[in-house]
């Protein structure tokens, strides 16, 4: 049976690279288990939608709705210009300020298109204007957004900890430092690179009159920077679930974006709930049938089948974790990282247990290289987003991309692997 699994996934990859929608290549991934396999279909057509009845589901929609809210209401505008207050004088500071800010907004949003939405048309200009090339500016910015898959609350954490029956919090804690750590990675090669370029620096401010305009501007981020004091502070604080955080978050936003930053007006307001509404239907049917097909994967036995087979090439567990992160990465590459969490978590997880990697590690491990893929061609939403956000061709932002991934990110997915405190010492910290 575990040809026709790959058989399965095979014609799934093609489909996906060949351009097809994401509902058809499941279905085509679907029907050759349905017509290979000896699995009933019905059963577990039924049982993914009961699984899509899960309240843990319902965060999804509400931190997506949240992050589209935010990119309307100037709450970014806000971070950044506060951001900047500090290091905006310093040469290749306005890059380590699209870092950090995008950063803060993954600790709001949980997505990762929300960075590039709302700090891309702002920073991406102001960031030629002062010297930076378009195409690099576009690049950081978007590499960058990836962490809001990383940094808490994230919504492919939700997702891997509703599949595999990991907690959430733990889910959250595990990917925050790798998370921090890449930003500190990208800011440390951008004021590298940054060297190169012949910049316009802001002119470097007295003391004094540096702290009137931090507390000038940090007054005015204030009610943006309480986004996720609250929001964690909640739910690490046990007040509230990831989902009444969500809901909290959405509620927050919409009254700071109308009255106090008065970003969002009603036209913008309904094209943003529109635009999530667009998201969470295409989420939540990938994960309708990505589920379907991993019940199906799972009673055929293919997780074990798959461990035994992996185990009969080497039980050695540095090159197993090693030769796990380059199928993750070249999984990230053809799909999403809701899909590819869905379809792979469950598969994999029998594996990592074997090896004496826990679900919370495994959960980070699944959360670099995810999110890693949505930089990476050929999928590479974010990237794709980015350019378009940025108005320049993918073809030029690909190779900057490129260099801020290889030097910024892939260590960071080796560590996360190889170091399990890297992702484990949060969690244990707060006793998971």
């Amino acid at each position: 049976m575990i040809e026709v699994a790959l058989i399965a996934i095979a014609v799934l990859v093609l489909f996906l690279t060949l351009g097809v929608p994401l509902p058809y290549c499941f279905g085509g991934a679907l029907m050759v288990m349905y017509y290979l396999g000896d699995t009933i279909m019905k059963g577990n057509m039924l049982w993914g939608f009961q699984q899509l009845g899960n309240p843990v589901l319902l965060a999804i929609p509400l931190f997506v709705l949240a992050g589209t809210i935010m990119s309307e209401s100037g709450i970014a505008a806000s971070l950044l210009r506060f951001v900047n207050a500090f290091i905006g004088h310093v040469r290749g500071g306005l890059g380590v300020v699209a870092a950090v800010s995008c950063a803060i907004i993954g600790a709001i949003s949980g997505s990762g298109l929300t960075g590039i939405a709302a700090i891309g048309p702002l920073l991406i200009p102001e960031m030629e204007k002062r010297g930076y090339p378009r195409e690099y500016a576009t690049a950081l910015i978007a590499n960058s957004s990836i962490l809001g898959l990383l940094i808490p609350p994230s919504v492919t954490m939700i997702v891997y900890g509703w599949v595999t029956d990991t907690s959430i919090l733990a889910c959250f804690l595990a990917t925050l430092g790798p998370g921090l750590l890449i930003m500190v990675n990208f800011s440390l090669m951008n004021l590298w690179m940054s060297r190169k370029f012949d910049l316009v620096l802001d002119e470097k401010p007295a003391l004094g009159d540096l702290a009137s305009e931090v507390a000038k501007r940090g007054f005015n981020a204030t009610p943006a920077l309480l986004m996720p004091v609250i929001i964690l502070g909640g739910i690490y604080g046990g007040i509230m679930t990831p989902t009444e955080a969500a809901a909290v978050a959405v509620i927050y936003a919409v009254p700071v974006g109308f009255l106090i930053y008065k970003g969002l007006k009603w036209e913008n307001f309904l094209s943003a709930g529109k635009e999530a509404a667009t998201a969470v239907g295409a989420i939540m049917l990938m994960i309708l049938f990505s589920m379907i097909l991993s019940q199906m994967f799972v009673m055929e036995s293919i997780p074990q089948k798959l461990v035994g087979s992996i185990f009969e090439i080497t039980d050695n567990k540095v090159i197993l974790l090693i030769l796990i992160n380059i199928l993750l990465f070249l999984v990230g590459m053809v799909v999403n990282d809701v899909t590819a969490i869905i379809l792979i978590a469950p598969l994999l997880l029998p594996l990592m247990n074997a090896i004496g990697v826990s679900p919370v590690q495994f959960a980070a491990i699944m959360g670099v290289n995810t999110a890693m893929g949505g930089v990476t061609p050929p999928y590479a939403s974010i990237l794709y987003l980015g350019a378009r956000i940025g108005k320049v061709k993918v073809t030029k932002v690909i190779p900057p991309a490129m260099v801020l991934i290889v030097t910024g990110y892939v260590p960071v997915v080796f560590l996360t692997s190889l170091w399990p405190d890297l992702s484990l010492y949060l969690p244990r910290l707060f006793g998971y």
